[in-house]
């Protein structure tokens, strides 16, 4: 593997340490209730800047003393913020994209940055899975919300499940896509049948039982998780035939 590389995954190691296996509790609550005058909090940077500095071979001080400022920075912002996940993953975010700073001023010029991203803005294979991930979140979960909808007009809670379906429904067709894109076919299969037996257990009761108050919901869910399935088994079989020039 490229030293660049290496280097990069250090980085993230350093903070994947010291951010969930070295950093004890009773500093979590000093900085949630002290803010920025909790010493814990810069005591947990310099922590952090301390393991990357001795993870990546303690030759740049520089990216150490920023690691340093822009994580006792985030986690000071946290510390006001109400604990959830968006948070969290809001939180972890801006962490992953410091570090790529930092990598990117160790191992790249701003010309070479720029020419990276004007062969990634040619690169069709790359527009080609942005695409279809765009295609397959919001847009496929509308018009799976609309071909369903006959059936949620019956179900009492139907907004609220609707709500999680959209996010569970999101994830698992990228999951399916990425599978199909790569030839994981066997893996796909794996997936549906796990689902299946989820989905559809229903406490034992059978299927189309007539006397089942959660017929309804079992017709939604079923049509529902057929047709996610469906477009994108759909769209990861078109995008896997553009990038590799098959056909199926």
């Amino acid at each position: 593997m490229d030293e660049k590389y290496t280097w990069l995954i250090k980085l993230i190691l350093a903070h994947l340490l010291t951010d969930f296996l070295l950093q004890p509790k009773q500093w979590i609550d000093s900085r949630n209730a002290k803010h920025f005058a909790a010493p814990h909090l810069y005591l947990h940077a310099l922590v952090t800047a301390a393991m990357a500095w001795l993870l990546t071979g303690a030759k740049h001080w520089d990216v150490a003393l920023f690691i340093f400022v822009t994580h006792a920075v985030i986690d000071g912002w946290k510390s006001y913020q109400k604990q959830n996940a968006v948070v969290f993953v809001a939180d972890q975010a801006l962490h992953f994209i410091m570090l790529m700073i930092a990598w990117c001023y160790v191992f790249f010029t701003p010309q070479s940055i720029v020419e990276t991203l004007y062969q990634l803005g040619e690169n069709n294979r790359f527009w080609i899975v942005v695409t279809s991930l765009v295609l397959l979140s919001t847009p496929t979960g509308i018009l799976i919300g609309q071909l369903t909808k006959k059936w949620r007009n019956r179900i009492p809670d139907a907004e609220s499940l609707a709500n999680a379906g959209k996010w569970i429904g999101i994830i698992e067709r990228i999951i399916i896509f990425l599978l199909v894109i790569k030839g994981e076919f066997g893996a796909v299969g794996l997936l549906i049948a796990a689902k299946s037996l989820l989905r559809f257990s229903e406490k034992g009761r059978p299927l189309y039982e007539k006397s089942n108050p959660m017929e309804a919901k079992t017709e939604y869910l079923l049509i529902g998780s057929l047709l996610s399935l469906g477009i994108a088994l759909l769209i990861g079989l078109i995008a896997h035939s553009l990038l590799y020039g098959t056909s199926f």
